[in-house]
C-alpha cells in the first residue's frame, strides 16, 4: 500500500478503534500530533510506535514543535527557545547565534527521534515585520538573509538528528496582521515585493535542499485570487518552477478560517492537490476527516510516495542512549539557557 495525500489527527493518548480504521484508509499518508495526545516520552514512544506498526510503508508522524509557544510536548522534553531569541542573539554575535540555532535544531529533531517522530514542521521563514501576532517571536528576524542564514543552521542540526525539514509559510506570513487559523489574511503587496524580500529564505533553504515546504492560507491579491495554498501559481510556477523545489508541499491545515473559502473540505483537499499540495492536513474535525475520506476519490501518484517516503526519520538513538551522550547533555544546557533568558 502506497502512502495516501491526506494526513489526519487522532483523539487522545491512545489510538481508538475509529482512529485504526482512519489510519488504515488508502487516501491517509500520515498522523499530525498535539499536546493532548501527549501523556509521558512512555506514552507518547508506544502510541508512535503503534502508529507506525498499522502500515507498511508506515505512516509519517509529524508534530509542530518549533519551540516558544508552538511546542507541543514539555514535560520531559528540553524547552526551546523561540526563533526570535536566536534573532536578537544574531545581532550581537552572528556566529554563536548559527551555533545556537544549529544546537536547537538538532536538539528538538534528537528527542523528537528518540520517540519516534519523523518530523516536526519546522523551522518558519516567514519575516517578523511586527505586524503578525500569530507569526511574531516564532520567526527569526525580520531581516530575510538573517532569517536565511539561521534557518540553514537550524536545518543542518535537525538532519544530522535524522530529521527532515520543512519551511512554512511559503511565500511569506509575516506581511499581514490577520490570524488564518480565524480568518483569511489578505496582503496587497506587488510580486515584485514578495519576491524580493519574504521569498529570499525559501529560495535558499531550497537550493540547501530542505525536504518539505508548507503555504500559507493567505492571499496576495495583486498576484493570484487564490490562497498561496490552492494557487497553481504561487505552488507550481514559483515554488516548483522558479524556485525549483522538488520535496513535499503540505497544506496548512484545511479546517482553518483561512482555507474555508474553496468549499467543503472535499473542495479544499481537491483544491489544494489540484493546486500543487501533495499532502493535505485535516486537523481538530473527526466529521470532516471522514468526509474527505468518503469523498475525495482514489489518489494514487507514485511520484507523491516517492517524495513522502523520503520524509520518514532516519535511525537515531532511543532515550536511554540519548540522556547518556555528552553531545546531548552540553546540547540541552546550551539551548535552554537562551530559552529561559
Amino acid at each position: 500500500m502506497s502512502l495516501g495525500p491526506v494526513m489526519l489527527d487522532i483523539a487522545g493518548v491512545a489510538l481508538t478503534g475509529e482512529d485504526r480504521e482512519r489510519l488504515r484508509h488508502p487516501l491517509v499518508g500520515g498522523v499530525i500530533l498535539f499536546s493532548r495526545n501527549f501523556e509521558s516520552l512512555t506514552q507518547l514512544e508506544a502510541l508512535v510506535r503503534e502508529i507506525h506498526e498499522l502500515r507498511e510503508p508506515q505512516l509519517l508522524v509529524a508534530v509542530d514543535h518549533e519551540g516558544g509557544r508552538i511546542q507541543r510536548f514539555r514535560q520531559g522534553f528540553s524547552r526551546l527557545p523561540a526563533a526570535r531569541q536566536l534573532g536578537e542573539i544574531y545581532d550581537d554575535n552572528a556566529k554563536r547565534a548559527r551555533r545556537l540555532a544549529e544546537l536547537a535544531g538538532w536538539l528538538m529533531a534528537a528527542e523528537l527521534r528518540a520517540v519516534g517522530v519523523d518530523i516536526s514542521f519546522a523551522p518558519v521563514l516567514d519575516l517578523d515585520r511586527g505586524l503578525s501576532a500569530v507569526i511574531g517571536d516564532r520567526a527569526f528576524h525580520a531581516d530575510p538573509d538573517v532569517v536565511a542564514d539561521l534557518a540553514q543552521s537550524y536545518v543542518h542540526g535537525m538532519h544530522r538528528a535524522g530529521m527532515a525539514a520543512t519551511g512554512k509559510h511559503f511565500p511569506g506570513h509575516g506581511g499581514v496582521p490577520a490570524d488564518s487559523h480565524l480568518a483569511l489574511p489578505v496582503d496587497g503587496r506587488p510580486l515584485a515585493d514578495i519576491l524580493s524580500e519574504d521569498v529570499r529564505p525559501f529560495e535558499r533553504l531550497v537550493h540547501y535542499g530542505i525536504e518539505g515546504i508548507m503555504p500559507a492560507h493567505v492571499v496576495y491579491e495583486r498576484v493570484d485570487r487564490q490562497p498561496a495554498g490552492f494557487s497553481r501559481f504561487w505552488l507550481k510556477e514559483i515554488l516548483r518552477g522558479r524556485l525549483g523545489f522538488q520535496g513535499v508541499i503540505f497544506s496548512d491545515d484545511l479546517s482553518m478560517e483561512g482555507a474555508k473559502g474553496a468549499g467543503d473540505v472535499v473542495a479544499r483537499a481537491r483544491s489544494a492537490l489540484d493546486a500543487g499540495c501533495d499532502m493535505v492536513l485535516v486537523c481538530n474535525d473527526p466529521a470532516a476527516a471522514d468526509q474527505l475520506l468518503d469523498g475525495l476519490g482514489p489518489h494514487d501518484d507514485p511520484v507523491l510516495h516517492l517524495r513522502l517516503v523520503r520524509m520518514h526519520g532516519r535511525p537515531a538513538s532511543g532515550l536511554l542512549e540519548l540522556a547518556r551522550d555528552h553531545g546531548y547533555r552540553e546540547a540541552v544546557h546550551a539551548v535552554t539557557q537562551v530559552a529561559i533568558a
